[in-house]
């Protein structure tokens, strides 16, 4: 037993990652389909450690429940943890998680989504494929020149402020601490947020959900901004409050928005729902705009990453089993 994995919300790529990562370990791993639930916590039972993904919310009824099946690990295969009642699972079950699995591949799918976004190539794209060659609408403006902002300088954060200032664009960088190095390798200039709100052409989010980030874009942050401002998000949904978001489209204050995450997205991403009907009147509004790109959370998703996840998750289970320090707990 003191052997045994539940993974959740296990996708087919993720099984194929972890049983390559898992052959240098040998765990006895049981890959479930279905995510972490009330309902469907008896399938842990048995399983000293249940592998999660961002979409397995774990709050107290739920932590109760984990207890009493004397569950004693959480292994996060994600870097973020928002979705873990941190509270009531203190001294109960231990929490790790992943940190860093190939910055490259969020970083580099942030600058995609502004490219594709500003040039409208995800627009050209149906074009041509029904015969239509016009370029009426498709206009897009040089980024050479231009100013981001940057929020957060995190491992991220510092991949995208690198590949922007090789474009040529002027970045400015919001973030609790100043990285002097950072500053002096790639000439970014650290500001306050209302600065970076202000001057901003295009303004891209890289920094944890907590308390004073939650809807850090909203009506007030968003009158600051210039108009036709472009917004990328591919860190948390709740750092954008999208009601906002859709005023200021309407109103076309916003001249466009790049998110690869959705507050309420664990009802719908990672689901095959082509048969089916979004009924969130939020994101179905969200998507009629043909200045906003909406995609699944998939930032993270290259072979590196998946191979850094899997490795790192099973590395951090392995330090539990052997009872050695847990370089990656949640505290």
């Amino acid at each position: 037993m003191y052997n045994k994995i539940a993974m959740f919300d296990t996708k087919p790529y993720d099984e194929t990652s972890f049983k390559k990562a898992n052959a240098a370990y040998n765990f006895d791993i049981t890959y479930l389909e279905p995510r972490l639930t009330k309902e469907t916590a008896l399938l842990a039972k048995n399983h000293p450690v249940l592998c999660l993904f961002v979409h397995d919310g774990v709050d107290a009824e739920l932590a109760n429940i984990l207890a009493d099946q004397k569950v004693e690990l959480l292994a996060l295969r994600s870097n973020g943890y928002n979705h873990i009642d941190l509270a009531a699972t203190k001294g109960r079950m231990k929490i790790v998680r992943v940190p860093r699995y190939s910055p490259y591949a969020v970083a580099e799918y942030t600058v995609s989504l502004l490219l594709c976004l500003n040039r409208k190539i995800h627009l050209a794209y149906w074009r041509t494929r029904e015969n239509n060659f016009s370029l009426v609408g498709l206009q897009g403006f040089d980024m050479h020149g231009k100013t981001v902002g940057v929020v957060g300088s995190g491992q991220i954060g510092t991949i995208v402020i690198r590949l922007l200032s090789a474009f040529g664009m002027r970045v400015l960088v919001y973030d609790r601490s100043k990285n002097e190095a950072l500053a002096a390798e790639t000439k970014c200039i650290f500001t306050d947020f209302d600065t970076l709100c202000k001057e901003s052409d295009i303004i891209t989010l890289h920094c944890p959900l907590l308390p004073e980030t939650q809807y850090m874009i909203n009506k007030d942050s968003i009158h600051k901004m210039k108009d036709g401002v472009i917004l990328i998000n591919t860190s948390r949904g709740g750092l954008i409050q999208t009601h906002d978001l859709i005023d200021a489209l309407k109103a076309k204050k916003v001249g466009g928005a790049g998110l690869d995450v959705y507050e309420e997205e664990d009802r719908f991403f990672f689901k095959d729902l082509s048969f089916s009907f979004i009924d969130d009147d939020t994101l179905a509004r969200l998507m009629t705009f043909p200045n906003v790109l909406v995609s699944a959370h998939q930032a993270f998703f290259t072979q590196e990453a998946m191979q850094d996840i899997a490795k790192t998750t099973l590395e951090n289970i392995k330090c539990f089993f052997e009872n050695k320090p847990l370089q990656n707990e949640v505290t």
